[in-house]
C-alpha cells in the first residue's frame, strides 16, 4: 500500500539539486513518485512503507548532501 510522505528541507539552495534528490528517492525500493519542490523546500514521496520507512527516505536525501525532515504538511 503507498502512502504520500511529506519532507521538508531548508537547505534546497541551488535548482540542480533537485533532480539529484528526486534520483536518489526514486532508486529506493517501493518509491512510486518522489517530488522536490525547490521554492517551497517540501519533498513528497509516494512509497510502501514497508518497502521504504520514513528513516530511508531522510537518510536518502542526506546522502546527496542535504538535510530533510518529516513534516506534517
Amino acid at each position: 500500500m503507498t502512502q504520500k510522505t511529506i519532507l521538508r528541507s531548508d537547505e534546497l539552495s541551488c535548482p540542480s539539486c533537485v533532480p539529484k534528490i528526486e534520483k536518489a528517492l526514486n532508486a529506493l525500493p517501493g518509491v512510486a513518485k518522489a517530488e522536490v519542490r525547490f521554492n517551497t523546500g517540501k519533498i513528497e514521496v509516494e512509497h510502501d512503507p514497508a518497502q521504504s520507512s520514513i528513516e530511508a527516505l531522510v537518510e536518502a536525501v542526506r546522502g546527496t548532501g542535504y538535510e530533510a525532515q518529516p513534516a506534517a504538511f
